[in-house]
């Protein structure tokens, strides 16, 4: 199964985020104890984060899910399309 527009941008916005601070994808996984390989699939659009995953990621890139979603809408709007 293909990802979905959504997944993608939302691994686009979390590779973003993470890069920005200068952090690898394994300090990310150690420091919201999720595993480096699902931070990854979260990256490349191949899994959907739970609510609960996406308050610890977006916690330990220290701002609000709100936030981080905001930016998933507006790239969402940007590329024209929504799923």
């Amino acid at each position: 199964m293909q990802p979905s527009k959504l997944d993608q941008i939302l691994g686009v916005e979390l590779q973003r985020h993470r890069t920005e601070k200068g952090w690898s994808q394994e300090y990310l996984a150690e420091v919201t104890g999720l595993h480096r390989t699902y931070i990854s699939q979260l990256e490349r659009g191949l899994k959907s984060p739970s609510v609960r995953v996406l308050s610890h990621i977006t916690n330990a890139l220290n701002m609000t899910m709100s936030e981080f979603l905001q930016a998933v809408e507006e790239s969402l709007s940007v590329d024209g399309q929504r799923d």
